[in-house]
């Protein structure tokens, strides 16, 4: 078997971690916490930070969002692990790992995720959410266009 897959879901997870670390760092570089500056449009970027998980929920969570997003981690590459190989299950794993360890980076070092995107009528967020929630939905087509390894 290939280790092809393996090494473009880590490709892709490595470059999610970059850009998600060095965009909170230019926000926290030139943002105080709380300030809001209008970007584009209904752009937003703002300097906040969130100790829960999507949406603040679980706010002060800790250590125990600490191992749940080990636990998911874990799944995603189970998933993985099963069949590498699936299309595009590459992207979905290398979207949801760089999300998900981008995010972990922030609680470890900073016991908060710092979220930065704001439009209106949702809450701030940042790349790595991005990630996720792409993530999720490439994972998604790729078990639903081709169930039988579900």
């Amino acid at each position: 078997m290939s280790d092809r897959p393996w090494r473009l879901a880590g490709a892709l997870c490595g470059v999610v971690v970059l850009f998600d670390q060095i965009s909170k760092a230019a926000i926290e570089a030139n943002l105080v916490p709380g300030e809001q500056v209008d970007a584009l449009g209904p752009l937003v970027l703002t300097n906040t930070h969130n100790s829960g998980v999507a949406f603040g929920l679980a706010g002060g969570g800790g250590a125990a969002v600490i191992a749940s997003t080990l636990a998911a981690l874990g799944l995603i590459v189970y998933l993985f692990w099963r069949n590498p190989c699936r299309p595009a299950m590459w992207v979905a794993v290398g979207l949801l790992a760089g999300g998900a360890l981008g995010n972990l980076a922030d609680r470890v070092r900073d016991g908060a995720v710092t979220d930065f995107i704001d439009l209106p009528l949702w809450p701030a967020f940042n790349l790595a959410d991005i990630a996720i929630t792409a993530g999720v939905g490439v994972l998604a087509w790729v078990y639903l266009r081709d169930p039988a390894d579900g």
